[in-house]
């Protein structure tokens, strides 16, 4: 039997299968940040997956950065969210909400408040963003005060408690794909002469603090982190020092007893197998494009505990079951990924009508 099908033990909790639902901002919700009304049979359709991870959600009205993204700091959003992980749980599923801040990565058409974005330097990412009136460039962010940095680490431990008043069974921390916490790691997007710039250390400083407060707020067994190591995009160049600051990060979270590390993985095979070994919880791994036909590889090498599917997911929500039949799978039409209503979003079929039906 595939590997994939196991049952394992992640923290506190007990999931029936390995398989992971990636983070995949999907656009859908209110200009408030309340989840809308079809997010709630969008997650409920794929709880069969051993552990659902939600869209990145903002911790604070300065953590958005693209349109209609959900947040978890205010009750409107609470009261969001719980009608979704009740709908999970009554399908026996289990689900952490991601906590994304967008940083630099942001254009201020698209927040509340049309400020100016916040990054640790004022340092454009040099790409532009979707907005109500079409792409436009990001413009220069502004520079976190020390203050302010500190702040946003209560933030995140706010939007964390949030999460959990909220019915998830956790959170996990988007310390990846060139928002906030990566932004912080790497030298072209981060020049600060304060503790949060300049030695591997001071430059990891911020995710570790995140990490830790967060810990400390709901317990590090409802806590986890996702990381992309050697992520080039967005002006995102994390230098020579790269991978040893992944080294040193990764162990020194290590240290909190977090529930699992998810890393997307882009080809650093050595690094990644180091930050295996670093690990002592349980380790998810992403390889993104990777075919159905090598779905439990890494399970069976033992490089991964548990595996994250995006895409597959996304255009798939039985795909437990087609996995298991070896049944064909819909291909994801990325015309539909972001904004919209229910097509592309809640209308992918299934090898059975009702596992569509409502929950």
């Amino acid at each position: 039997m595939n590997p994939i099908f196991t049952p394992v033990h992640v923290s506190r909790y007990s999931l029936p299968n390995r398989l992971v639902m990636a983070p995949m901002t999907r656009s859908r919700a209110a200009f408030d940040g309340t989840p809308g009304e079809l997010a709630t049979d969008y997650y409920a359709q794929r709880a069969s997956l051993g552990l659902i991870v939600t869209e990145g959600t903002q911790p604070s009205d300065d953590g958005q950065g693209y349109l209609m993204t959900p947040g978890i700091y205010t009750p409107a959003h609470i009261a969001g969210w719980r009608k979704i992980t009740s709908a999970v749980h009554d399908k026996g599923g289990n689900i952490f909400i991601q906590l994304m801040h967008a940083g630099r990565m942001n254009h201020p058409d698209n927040t509340p408040h049309h400020r100016q974005g916040v990054a640790p330097s004022a340092i454009a990412p040099g790409t532009g963003m979707f907005t109500m009136t079409g792409m436009k460039d990001i413009p220069t962010p502004r520079a976190l005060t020390t203050e302010e940095v500190r702040q946003t680490v209560a933030d995140f431990r706010n939007a964390a408690r949030s999460a959990i008043e909220a019915g998830a069974d956790g959170i996990e921390i988007h310390g990846a794909n060139a928002y906030l916490v990566q932004q912080f790691f790497a030298p072209s997007a981060n020049t600060r002469a304060d503790e949060y710039g300049g030695s591997v250390e001071n430059r990891a400083r911020f995710a570790i603090e995140v990490a830790s407060a967060i810990a400390q707020e709901i317990g590090a067994d409802r806590t986890a982190i996702r990381l992309s190591p050697g992520t080039t995009i967005w002006g995102i160049d994390e230098g020579a020092e790269g991978p040893a600051l992944y080294r040193y990060l990764v162990g020194e979270l290590d240290k909190l007893g977090l529930a699992y590390l998810h890393i997307m993985h882009l080809g650093n095979e050595t690094l990644v197998a180091d930050i295996r070994q670093l690990w002592h919880q349980s380790f998810v791994l992403n390889r993104p494009g990777r075919p159905s036909h090598h779905i439990g590889t890494d399970l069976a090498s033992g490089l991964a505990d548990l595996e994250a599917y995006g895409q597959m997911v996304l255009a798939n929500p039985d795909f437990l079951e087609r996995l298991k039949t070896n049944a064909a799978m819909n291909v994801a039409d990325p015309t539909t990924y972001y904004g919209g209503g229910a097509e592309g979003y809640t209308d992918y079929p299934t090898l059975m009508p009702s596992a569509n039906a409502n929950s």
